[in-house]
């Protein structure tokens, strides 16, 4: 997700070249930096993924207990074990 963000809002970029010498020795170094625009198609993706809004409290409270009752569920089905250990 970060990336995309990355990309719908366009960043810079630093590139280094070197150049050697016949016997390996670096003779030229240069740091050059290019900024790279903002992608639409990230934007355009960014904004379909974007649509959800935050849970309020009593649906996050309201899920709690939804989990809650379910995990009772499984305990007493199974005996509270499981795949033999005896843990949950």
């Amino acid at each position: 997700m970060k990336a995309l963000e990355k990309r719908a809002l366009g960043y810079t970029v630093s590139e280094t070249t070197a150049e050697y010498d016949g016997e390996g020795n670096e003779i030229k170094n240069r740091v050059t930096t290019k900024e790279v625009p903002p992608d639409l198609s990230a934007i355009k993706m960014l904004l379909d993924l974007g649509g959800e809004e935050e849970p309020s409290e009593e649906e996050l409270e309201a899920e709690r207990r939804r989990l809650l009752a379910e995990l009772g569920r499984l305990k007493q089905g199974k005996g509270g074990k499981k795949n033999g250990t005896g843990k949950l």
